[in-house]
């Protein structure tokens, strides 16, 4: 559930988000948003277009 969440928040910002934006954007915990980007980075449904921001894969 909280990875759809981040998943579709990051969506729906429209463009490449930090961990700390999506935090703020979805209501989540920081630490809670940094748990998930590590799954969805091993699992490689997001990437990396900018430093230190991130984007979904598909």
């Amino acid at each position: 559930m909280e990875k759809e969440l981040v998943l579709n928040t990051m969506r729906a910002a429209g463009k490449p988000v930090a961990a700390g934006e999506v935090a703020t954007l979805s209501g989540l915990d920081r630490k809670v948003v940094d748990k998930v980007f590590a799954e969805l980075k091993k699992e490689g449904a997001i990437v990396s277009p900018v430093r230190c921001k991130w984007t979904p894969a598909e």
